[in-house]
């Protein structure tokens, strides 16, 4: 097993490294939300992880798959939500008369907050429930627990993740007091809700 879980280790480390919607969600929120609210984001992410691996290693999103139907509800209901998602930091305006939190921070929202938006995020993309359909169970050795070492793998993904946003939170924060300004906040607002509304666009087109 340790082979396998050392190449599988290696694959998902390079995807979790790669910038994407999960990157830019996290350093947003960390640069303009609470500390408590990032981590809410990077957990709720995680948490759509773990969920989508073990059902994979379960058999049961191999329903993406062999349901067009099932995979193409799944598609829009995630590409109304990131075009919702966009639209909402697109339109939304800093107050500078809003009260800050114990971390500084001037934006609404707690843990849950977070949590919630990276779940989302995460269980409505199809193609996550894909990609684990084509790359878990190739490094499940044969003979081994199939769910098991499924969730073990996933783990594996989901501790590399933890890490990675940890240095990103980290990176953020140093930035806050440079970046608090109202003007740079509704800059930072605009660029997520154009990648986000973005990711929406490439989800619909199914490329």
């Amino acid at each position: 097993m340790a082979g396998p879980l050392g190449s599988f280790a290696l694959v998902v480390g390079l995807l979790t490294l790669t910038p994407g919607l999960d990157t830019a969600l996290i350093l947003r929120t960390a640069v303009l939300g609470s500390r408590r609210q990032a981590w809410g984001v990077v957990l709720g992410i995680q948490s759509g992880t773990l969920i989508w691996g073990t059902a994979s290693a379960a058999g049961i999103s191999v329903l993406l798959t062999a349901s067009r139907l099932a995979y193409e509800t799944l598609r829009w209901a995630g590409v109304c939500y990131l075009l919702w998602m966009g639209v909402q930091m697109l339109r939304r305006r800093p107050r500078p008369d809003h009260p800050a939190d114990e971390d500084g921070a001037e934006r609404p929202g707690g843990w849950w907050a977070g949590w919630r938006r990276g779940t989302l995020t995460n269980l409505l993309n199809p193609k996550v429930g894909v990609f684990y359909i084509a790359v878990l169970p190739p490094f499940i050795p044969a003979g081994a627990p199939h769910l098991a070492a499924g969730v073990l793998l996933t783990s594996v993904h989901v501790a590399e993740g933890l890490l990675w946003s940890a240095a990103l939170i980290a990176f953020a924060h140093t930035l806050r007091t440079r970046l608090r300004r109202p003007s740079v906040r509704r800059l930072l607002d605009r660029a997520t809700g154009i990648a986000v509304l973005g990711f929406g666009a490439k989800l619909a087109l199914g490329d």
